[in-house]
């Protein structure tokens, strides 16, 4: 029977490791950021701390320009061991994966002037392969709607069961950021964890909201154990008091 794991990342904002309000994202007006942490851990530190504990399926997401060089950091800490997303195309997605991701997230690429395409998904899936690509499902608002553009612009794909089912022809995970939510720690969005599990055939990690190490017994609970949960702002080795890393690992470890 499959169990929910606690899978973790690496927020990249301007070169740093930091924890931020996901719906605060927006380029055209900076000073609405609102930021939970900034670490003074270079973004190495957070790759090989996963390392050491084998935790698979890190996300490593650029969140806007300027970090380039602290993801391909954090990649050679850990060849192999993570994905990568923020600013993903197809032009430069190998160059990723041969710096060292295991696997490419898209979101933005797949929809050119804010609506699905699926010719690009599919040209994606012939030229990296289908084992190599996440797709990240930003859902804002009430519909569950795909958000690009850091969250900031409303694509027309719902997130339902026909949509899931299309996108895992042409990829091999889902990364589902309810940005609605993400940054708060003021808890899960229950409803849309409980439909992934019913819908999703494919590994699927949610992340926005978790601010409790028994969320994590509440999604396997929730999804039959089919959906996996990222700690952001309420973990302690990112500012947070609300949840102990090595719980998370400990976790993991029993499961």
């Amino acid at each position: 029977m499959a169990r929910s794991r606690f899978r973790p990342c690496i927020d990249l904002h301007n070169g740093q490791v930091k924890q931020i309000v996901g719906g605060s994202l927006n380029e055209e007006n900076p000073h609405e950021l609102l930021t939970n942490f900034v670490s003074s851990e270079r973004p190495s530190y957070y790759a090989e701390l996963y390392k050491r504990y084998n935790l698979m399926g890190a996300h490593v997401i650029k969140l806007g320009s300027g970090n380039d060089e602290a993801a391909k950091e954090a990649l050679s800490a850990w060849p192999g061991g993570l994905q990568i997303g923020g600013g993903i195309t197809l032009d430069n997605a190998m160059e990723w994966i041969n710096a060292g991701a295991d696997k490419v997230i898209i979101t933005s690429y797949l929809f050119p002037d804010a609506k699905f395409s699926l010719s690009r998904l599919q040209e994606f899936c012939d030229k990296i392969g289908k084992e190599r690509i996440v797709v990240d499902v930003r859902k804002r608002g009430n519909k569950w709607i795909v958000a690009m553009n850091k969250w900031q612009t409303i694509t027309n794909l719902e997130v339902n069961k026909e949509s899931l089912d299309l996108l895992s022809n042409y990829c091999s995970e889902f990364l589902i950021h309810a940005a609605d939510v993400e940054g708060l720690c003021q808890g899960i969005d229950t409803e849309l964890v409980e439909c992934l599990g019913k819908w999703t055939t494919i590994p699927t990690t949610y992340a926005g909201g978790a601010n409790s190490i028994s969320d994590l017994e509440l999604v396997n609970k929730l999804s039959n154990g089919r959906v996996d949960l990222t700690f952001g702002s309420a973990l302690d080795i990112f500012g947070g008091n609300k949840v102990k890393f090595e719980d998370c690992v400990a976790w993991n470890t029993k499961n």
